[in-house]
């Protein structure tokens, strides 16, 4: 699968697409760049890309998914407690379409701070070493 880059300046985070509409989606709008904002343990930023709600878009989601939150245009990272959390899950503001999975550990999110300059962009796919 594809992978992307989440650049917010002192800190990367690579991911793997998985193959749903919203990745191809985001994949397409890439490079992209914007602001970041918090709620909670979670970082989300506007994205310039207009896709439905699957089937399968939830709430509340596991650490190292990322997501696509089709009520804001935006992509979710969430890495802990919310400030609608029950218990310890991760839950989002709404249903949202997981396309991603981290390849790092998202907790490290926790240093981003609100206003920091996010860019996305595709990196190529590593191939295992020839023989």
């Amino acid at each position: 699968m594809a992978r992307i880059r989440f650049d917010f300046g002192t800190l990367t985070l690579d991911a793997e697409l998985i193959d749903t509409p919203t990745a191809r989606a985001v994949a397409a709008a890439l490079p992209v760049t914007s602001s970041v904002l918090t709620w909670g343990e979670e970082v989300y930023f506007d994205v310039p890309v207009k896709a439905a709600r699957e089937q399968d878009a939830r709430a509340v989601i596991t650490p190292g998914e990322i997501a696509y939150w089709p009520d804001g245009a935006a992509i979710a990272i969430g890495f802990g407690r919310t400030p609608i959390s029950k218990g310890d899950e991760t839950r989002l503001a709404s249903p949202c379409n997981v396309f991603a999975r981290a390849l790092g550990d998202v907790k490290a999110l926790a240093q981003v701070r609100a206003g920091t300059k996010v860019t996305v962009r595709s990196v190529p796919s590593v191939s295992p070493a020839e023989p």
